[in-house]
């Protein structure tokens, strides 16, 4: 008897543990930038940073910077190439978990957009090659993603801005990861608004609950006549 409950122990603390090595137990949060820079009528420069952290303000867990060229077809069709750099902490509060790595990404994707009503539908096809180094082997992989987004503005000012994005890996597992958001968005300027977010990052086996804080800033480099 004594065994079984000390086995039951061990194996709750070991659940315990994993839980928090991983941060899954944290309220984590994204800030995150972004921004298109028009610099003739159909191309621009997406531009974008997002700091990651396990919790609130401590804990880092991860460093994205991407950028892209962007083909504008028409106002509701977009075609882009870019590059994007991933550093990633797999480590929570020192403890030893997944390991480190560092990520080249080529990326390609469309994105198409139309309107019913007052709601705001945006669909997102993305294709990336990742080029991964971590502490034990170097490695490609190649994804699949899709995102629907919809807006709807309650006014001039402020808006509701839902999303949820399915990852597909191009090699087993398939399954990646499916992320489901919602925020708050106030327009300061034309070319300027802030979200403020809730995301549920769903990974096979785990979740994470993620605040996102979102700046958007485009500029346009184009001639004025």
């Amino acid at each position: 008897m004594k065994k079984t409950v000390l086995a039951l122990a061990l194996c709750i603390s070991a659940l315990y543990n994993y839980g928090q090595e991983t941060g899954e137990d944290e309220w984590g949060a994204w800030y995150m930038y972004f921004g298109t820079n028009q610099i003739t009528d159909q191309l621009s420069i997406h531009s974008e940073a997002q700091f990651r952290f396990y919790e609130i303000a401590d804990s880092f867990n991860q460093l994205l910077l991407r950028t892209g060229l962007n083909y504008h077809l028409n106002e509701n069709a977009i075609a882009t190439a870019g590059y994007a750099y991933i550093s990633t902490d797999g480590t929570f509060e020192d403890i030893p978990g997944e390991e480190n790595s560092q990520e080249h990404r080529i990326f390609e994707q469309f994105i198409l957009k139309n309107t019913v009503g007052k709601v705001k539908f945006e669909h997102r096809y993305r294709l990336e090659q990742r080029f991964i180094s971590s502490q034990a082997d170097d490695f490609t992989e190649h994804r699949a993603r899709y995102r629907l987004q919809l807006t709807y503005p309650f006014n001039d000012k402020w808006f509701l801005n839902v999303y949820d994005e399915v990852f597909i890996n191009l090699q087993e597992p398939i399954f990646g990861q499916n992320r489901l958001y919602g925020a708050v968005g106030y327009n300061v300027k034309s070319n300027f608004s802030i979200q403020l977010g809730y995301l549920k990052n769903h990974f096979t086996g785990i979740n994470f609950d993620r605040l996102q804080l979102g700046i958007f800033y485009n500029t346009d480099f184009r001639k004025k006549g």
